[in-house]
């Protein structure tokens, strides 16, 4: 499943660095994890969105959407918020993907910090 291994390459990440760093660094290493295991990531993503009459380019930004299946939010917070999951779930519904992976590398054990959401 794509999400284990996705989730899989996090903890490899998170076990070789720790919490306490920027997202910034835990994106960069886990797009490099994500694609030693053959998966294809874009990073970084601009999203337009369509609101009544106006078209908005570059309306958000997904942090990883691998295999243009799974949309990652990375996050490196104290805990998370409720916020960040609804920042997910309207990510989804306006990308029109279907599931998504909130991680917080910030959490002294990563399984505590990962959130599998889908619409």
């Amino acid at each position: 499943m794509l999400s284990e291994t996705i989730i899989g390459a996090a903890i490899e990440v998170h076990k070789a660095l720790g919490p306490g760093l920027l997202e910034s660094a835990y994106e960069e290493c886990l797009d490099y994890e994500l694609r030693l295991r053959g998966l294809q990531v874009a990073r970084q993503v601009f999203v337009s969105l369509d609101y009544k009459a106006i078209h908005i380019e570059n309306a958000f930004k997904l942090d990883l959407w691998v295999n243009r299946e799974i949309v990652v939010e990375l996050k490196a917070v104290e805990h998370f918020l409720p916020l960040h999951e609804a920042q997910l779930l309207t990510y989804l519904r306006l990308s029109q993907c279907k599931t998504g992976l909130l991680i917080n590398f910030n959490s002294k054990l990563l399984k505590d910090g990962i959130r599998r959401l889908s619409l």
